[in-house]
């Protein structure tokens, strides 16, 4: 009989984490056939659905705002206690990319009952549950499921200021980018489904995907006015992600590929072959307004690796983009660095040097 400890959770998800998500295109589609979100604007719901932001914020009071979001995703490591980490860390992370501090949390679970036992689900929320406090909140209650594929997430909701929000919109021609976290999450994870990860590699991908963006958030906080937008980094890839950025900012972008920060390791193994199929549908939704300007592929598909709890993005003012990035560099995210620039231009457009 195959004990707890023997089990691999990862055998049990057809994804990754964030790789499982719709992709862009798959999201696009169905929204576009959704009759719902047609409803009379509501002037106090500062951030909804139409600018792709990372949460939904809601005006209680002028000087208190709600923010509310969820997320869930498959096994992504094998370590029912990681998984819950990251799990947790992933969805809080929305709450930090739109200026926000969480205060409560939901635990969302499918679980097949008949082939995992109950206490690897414990460890999930365990994991979860010391990210959350951690983070200054609570985990107030969650719902369940019986499925045949094990995911995890919470629902969780923050308070902010209405008048410091930071939303992905706001991104001017003239600013710096600045990325917080390393990417190549989905490379690695894509390598322990493949039993293909380097045990040291697997330890460093779980210290990104369980670094709070709490102090981000407060990094580009701190600055005020000077960040324009911010938007955090996890399914759609890097360049997904700017390109909802820059569709919702009304602007184009430039990025330096080779200043983009990469976990140590992750260009053998995408030259190995491990992508995962969410890179792969991120690399062709963001191709038709992205000029790779002779690029080699493998590099293309690195800055289209579907993330799990990376980073945030952050749009600043050039000549403050210094003090940012120093700023998040003594906040545990020595990674952070300047990759580009936003330029005039068809807004989503995007070449890369």
């Amino acid at each position: 009989m195959t004990t707890a400890a023997e089990i691999r959770l990862t055998r049990f998800s057809h994804g990754a984490g964030c790789a499982c998500k719709l992709s862009p295109a798959d999201l696009r589609t169905v929204l576009g056939l959704v009759r719902g979100f047609d409803a009379p604007a509501d002037a106090d719901l500062l951030v909804g659905l139409d600018t792709s932001d990372d949460a939904a914020v809601y005006r209680l009071r002028p000087d208190l705002a709600v923010v509310v979001t969820t997320d869930f995703f498959t096994p992504i490591v094998d370590d029912p206690y990681d998984w819950g980490r990251i799990a947790a860390t992933n969805a809080l992370s929305d709450v930090y990319a739109m200026g926000g501090a969480p205060v409560l949390a939901l635990n969302l679970v499918a679980w097949p009952r008949e082939d995992l036992p109950f206490d690897l689900l414990a460890r999930v929320l365990d994991g979860g549950a010391d990210v959350v406090r951690a983070a200054g909140a609570i985990v107030g209650g969650g719902h369940s499921i019986d499925d045949a594929e094990p995911k995890f997430g919470l629902a969780v909701i923050g308070t902010v200021d209405p008048g410091r929000v930071l939303t992905n919109a706001g991104a001017r021609a003239g600013d710096a980018l600045v990325l917080t976290k390393p990417i190549g999450l989905g490379v690695i994870s894509t390598a322990l489904k493949r039993d293909a990860a380097p045990p040291e590699l697997l330890d460093e991908a779980v210290r990104v995907m369980t670094t709070l963006n709490d102090t981000a958030r407060d990094a580009a906080l701190e600055l005020g006015d000077a960040v324009h937008a911010a938007t955090d980094v996890t399914g759609f890839g890097l360049m997904g992600h700017l390109r909802e950025m820059l569709v919702a900012s009304g602007v184009a972008a430039e990025v330096e590929a080779g200043a983009v920060p990469v976990i140590d390791g992750v260009r053998d193994l995408l030259a190995a072959g491990m992508v995962a199929g969410g890179t792969q549908r991120n690399h062709a939704f963001v191709s038709d307004t992205v000029d790779w300007v002779g690029l080699p592929e493998a590099e293309q598909l690195l800055l289209a690796d579907a993330q799990t709890s990376g980073g945030l993005l952050i749009a600043v003012e050039a000549d403050r983009a210094d003090a940012l990035v120093d700023a998040l560099r003594t906040l545990r995210t020595p990674a952070a660095a300047p990759i580009g620039r936003v330029i005039p231009g068809a807004p989503g457009d995007v070449a890369v040097h």
